[in-house]
């Protein structure tokens, strides 16, 4: 048996399982994908494009040994200079959310500030992985749909 200490939004944030009437409920590291390309800061753009494009992405997450998040390419980074390293390429310090945010407060933020995709992460900074907007989107209309459905069609 491990005593936890560091308190429920630690727990939450390194996205161990929750119980109680909301656990059921979608949150941002639910819906993240793990799939997502990732990267090294010594790393050539032109290398880590081919990559991108094969997986299927126009994103990819750069992080140290340890999995922490350190920045961000989008597409418009990966269509610069081949050569560049990815240190000088990404966007450092990327705006990144804890996995238990629902994922209605993540849709609503996206939207909002028109993100296509934003870094999950626990609360040491490691990658849970990306949520894609429209993702989000997807879930949390499933899931207003869903609770719609389920009280007889009263909001």
């Amino acid at each position: 048996m491990y005593d936890y200490e560091d308190g429920k939004l630690d727990w939450l944030a390194a996205g161990l399982p929750s119980e109680g009437t909301n656990a059921e409920r979608p949150r941002a590291g639910d819906v993240a994908r793990k799939d997502v390309p990732t990267c090294r800061l010594d790393e050539r753009l032109g290398d880590v494009r081919d990559r991108v494009r094969e997986a299927g992405w126009d994103a990819c997450v750069v992080l140290n040994e340890e999995r922490v998040v350190f920045g961000l390419l989008r597409s418009k980074e990966l269509e610069t200079d081949p050569d560049r390293r990815i240190e000088e390429a990404m966007r450092p310090g990327p705006s990144t959310f804890r996995p238990f945010v629902s994922i209605e407060e993540m849709a609503a933020f996206m939207i909002e500030h028109d993100l296509d995709s934003s870094p999950i992460t626990t609360s040491d900074g490691r990658l849970v992985g990306l949520l894609r907007r429209q993702d989000a989107a997807k879930a949390a209309l499933e899931l207003h749909e869903r609770e719609h459905h389920s009280d007889g069609g009263k909001a």
